[in-house]
């Protein structure tokens, strides 16, 4: 059969002169009509750039393609003229970016954004391309489709953002589709429908699809061919039965062994109370009408109580709007809430701002997004040691920089890059950034906030080992939050599970895994852990 799509030797260079990097290096596959090809490597690996080439997307004159071809139907996009380039984006290849909320114009309707392809594309307008816009939110499992086109992307979950970017994508009955990272961030639950919708889609429609993730129990679902890449190459692929049954290179063995390992740490059995709560709530008013008077309430934590102590992990985990975020603002103060909070024996109800910053050194959060969390502006030892300056710690400029050094090196960072900045990072080493911000102040409670869930699996499960490790060097207490069960049976001791605010479930995580006694909790273990067994 004859390929649909034929990549030959294609490189990508950024740059040139001595500052020129090769982030392709001479990639070649095929994908055929109706069959799924997986992209699989860790970040930096090439897998989007590659993808975005296909469709010509890289920014010129910045990127270039020293080398290669890539052929659709025979004809060689590389080079080709814009003009022949629109034929084929969005008419013949289509593409779904990694997030949505980014990619979705925050000021224009959902409706407005996916008639847009179709007026430019078809040339619809009016009814037809009403009608046409609800019939593919329809296609893509959008709930209440007629009443959804009015809305803003800022008023749609995540897994429904999604939705809409797919519907953007099958405008035009694409015969390839290019998926890329589609489910990274998104719940259990949320990643199983839009995986589902997928092949669904494809098995109606009859594309192909290329499927660019680092997620290997997604490819062992999705995928008909793997390839697999690494530094800007591809050093295995072949059918994904046979690399799964025998990788032959080893950094696909390495892939495929790699996920967070290992029992959480065990607190002892007369170890103190750190944290304790008891049926917190916390509600924010929905106000309306004239005079905005408050119509009812959104419970997004009502009535949860729990206690972590001293080297205990305690995981918190549900969908997104269960609550978890919230729960773990609620515990630090950084939101207003009902119900006691005792920290190391003192309530914290109505303590002032000024009273709670003492206590603010021995209480820290680690936020989701590394780089969102992290200034740009500034290098990396002022914002690892801004927390000193805070609290009046570090003594001379000298000693300070001896403390900052010394926490880098314990999260594995070289200690010697404290004067680069956030951007210079890995996605993995940023994320040791925000621990170290942490740790920095030696806090007795840590919030960590989906620490892990944009992480590629392999460091991932070094974020894991590392947190396990300085938990037993330092006996601290952890609040994990996160929707990544795998994650959460390596650290966490305990799990809550919360659904709309409320404890579904709470016990010892050993027998909460091995026998859920909710619907609720079945169906989320079911969700994440079918991939293993596929």
């Amino acid at each position: 059969m004859t390929a649909l799509l034929d990549v030959r030797d294609l490189k990508v260079t950024f740059g040139q002169g001595p500052e020129r990097v090769e982030a392709v290096r001479g990639v070649s596959f095929q994908l055929e009509k109706g069959r799924t090809l997986a992209l699989v490597g860790e970040s930096g690996s090439g897998k989007s750039v590659t993808a975005l080439s296909l469709l010509q997307l890289l920014p010129y004159p910045r990127a270039h393609h020293p080398a290669g071809s890539i052929r659709l139907d025979g004809e060689d996009l590389l080079g080709a003229p814009e003009r022949a380039l629109r034929r084929v984006r969005g008419n013949r290849m289509a593409m779904v970016f990694q997030e949505p909320m980014t990619s979705l114009n925050p000021l224009h309707s959902i409706g407005k954004q996916v008639g847009e392809v179709l007026e430019l594309h078809q040339g619809l307008s009016g009814r037809a391309l009403r009608a046409r816009v609800v019939e593919l939110f329809r296609l893509v499992g959008l709930a209440e489709a007629e009443h959804r086109l009015g809305a803003l992307p800022h008023e749609l979950s995540g897994g429904q953002r999604q939705r809409v970017m797919i519907a953007m994508a099958l405008a035009n009955d694409p015969d390839i589709l290019i998926a890329d990272e589609p489910t990274t961030a998104l719940d259990v639950t949320i990643q199983a429908q839009i995986l589902t919708l997928l092949q669904d889609l494809q098995a109606r429609l009859g594309m192909a699809l290329l499927l660019i993730t680092h997620d290997l129990g997604i490819v062992r679902k999705m995928a008909d061919d793997v390839a697999v890449m690494q530094a800007g190459e591809i050093v295995e692929q072949g059918p994904a039965a046979d690399l799964f049954a025998a990788p032959r290179h080893p950094y696909t063995q390495r892939l495929l062994a790699t996920e967070p390992k290992g029992a959480p740490n065990r607190p002892a059995a007369d170890a103190p109370e750190v944290m304790r709560c008891q049926e917190v709530k916390v509600w924010f008013p929905q106000r309306g009408g004239l005079l905005n008077r408050v119509r009812g309430h959104i419970k997004a934590v009502d009535g949860v109580s729990l206690t972590v102590r001293r080297g205990q992990t305690v995981g918190v985990v549900g969908e997104s709007g269960s609550g978890k975020t919230t729960l773990g603002l609620a515990l630090l103060r950084l939101v207003e809430s009902e119900g006691p909070v005792v920290f190391l024996g003192r309530p914290l109800n109505g303590l002032t701002a000024r009273q709670l910053r003492p206590l603010r050194r021995d209480m820290q959060m680690v936020f989701q997004d590394p780089y969102g969390s992290l200034s740009p502006r500034l290098s990396v030892g002022q914002i690892v040691g801004e927390g000193l300056d805070v609290h009046g710690l570090g003594g001379s400029g000298a000693e300070r920089r001896a403390l900052i050094a010394q926490v880098l090196e314990e999260v594995g960072l070289d200690p010697a890059s404290q004067d680069r900045f956030p951007h210079e990072f890995s996605g993995g080493q940023r994320q040791r950034i925000s621990i170290a911000r942490a740790l920095i102040l030696k806090p007795s409670f840590m919030v960590l906030d989906e620490p892990t869930s944009a992480l590629d699996v392999s460091v991932q499960a070094q974020v894991v080992d590392l947190l396990r490790a300085l938990q037993a060097r330092h006996d601290l207490a952890y609040l994990f939050i996160s929707h990544d069960l795998k994650v959460v049976r390596a650290l966490a001791d305990h799990v809550v599970v919360m659904k709309g605010g409320h404890v579904m479930e709470s016990g010892p995580a050993e027998r909460l895994f091995a026998a859920p006694a909710s619907d609720y909790t079945r169906a989320l273990m079911a969700a994440a852990f079918q991939l293993e067994t596929l």
